[in-house]
This record gives structure tokens, C-alpha cells and sequence, in this order.
């Protein structure tokens, strides 16, 4: 019985030990499935507001947030769409909830597409097919066991400020 009990016990053990290994595993599997390219990395400074162009009276605003990426040490700049952020208010100057939480040293995980220096489009895509124009992208915090969390940018509040993609309309780029 104390050996059962011993191998239990590794086992249960061995799987808790293994589950942000997997957590990362299965993200890399579901961004990819989203047409998005996985980014992770340390944040190294502050975000940062940025005003953006009104869309329908909405502004695009956005959050800037620097990570160190932990895959080669290289500085990236997320630029994230705040109207997708569960807090946005429009005609709010400042970084919303829940992005306003993010704090140096912590660590991100960012599913979206990438460009020159930085990614872009870590936010939900609204329902419509992925594409790797227009991935079904994500930004979570990882916690201090390796485990990330919910997707910080998944508010569907504003979706409809752009056509679908099977209208006769494209989404605008907003990053």
C-alpha cells in the first residue's frame, strides 16, 4: 500500500510539474491554430498610452508594453488595441483595465502578428476565420508557476466597429 501510495504521489507530482510545460505547449499549438505567432517575454518598462484615430467616434487607442523576449533577449514592442481590453472606456486617456495591472519583471505571453521590432493584433479577431493577416490573437499574463492566464485582450464589445470579413469590407488596420 506505501508503494501505491508512493507512485501516486510521483505520478501526481511529475503531472503538476509538467503542467506549465504543457499550458505553454498547448498555447503554442492553439495560437498557431489562430494563425498567430507565440511571443514570450519578461515586460521592461511601464505601458504606455497612445491616442489613436477615432473609428465610428470610437478611438483606437493603444497600450505599448516592452517585453524582453525569452527566446532570444531581443526587445519587442506589443502594440496592443485597448478596445479589446475588458476596462476600455472611449474618450479615456490612459492605459485601461485590465492592462493597467501589467508591471515590470512580470511575464507575458502574446499570440498575434509579428512585425519589424515588435507584434501587433493580440486580440481577439471577433469570430471571423483566422487568417495570418488577421490572427485570433491573445495577450496573457504568466504567473510565477509558468501558468498563463486569461486573455487580457478578448472584450467583444467593440466588434462591431468593423465589417466582416465575408461582407464586401475589409477590417481596417487600427495598429
Amino acid at each position: 500500500m506505501a508503494r501505491l501510495a508512493h507512485l501516486l504521489l510521483t505520478g501526481v507530482t511529475a503531472v503538476a510539474l509538467a503542467t506549465p510545460a504543457l499550458s505553454r505547449a498547448d498555447d503554442s499549438t492553439d495560437c498557431a491554430s489562430g494563425k498567430g505567432t507565440l511571443l514570450t517575454g519578461e515586460v521592461i518598462a511601464t505601458p504606455t498610452f497612445v491616442r489613436g484615430k477615432p473609428l465610428k467616434g470610437i478611438p483606437l487607442s493603444h497600450t505599448h508594453i516592452r517585453i524582453r523576449g525569452d527566446a532570444d533577449g531581443k526587445a519587442y514592442d506589443l502594440a496592443v488595441d485597448d478596445v479589446f481590453a475588458a476596462g476600455y472606456k472611449p474618450h479615456v486617456s490612459e492605459v485601461p483595465p485590465p492592462l493597467d495591472a501589467i508591471a515590470v519583471g512580470q511575464h507575458l505571453e502574446a499570440c498575434g502578428l509579428p512585425y519589424p521590432g515588435g507584434m501587433h493584433w493580440v486580440h481577439t479577431n471577433c469570430g471571423d476565420t483566422p487568417t495570418r493577416q488577421d490572427p485570433n490573437g491573445w495577450l496573457k499574463v504568466i504567473d510565477a508557476n509558468g501558468v498563463p492566464g486569461p486573455n487580457l485582450e478578448d472584450s467583444r464589445k467593440y466588434c462591431d466597429l468593423w465589417p466582416h470579413r465575408h461582407s464586401s469590407h475589409r477590417r481596417p488596420r487600427n495598429e
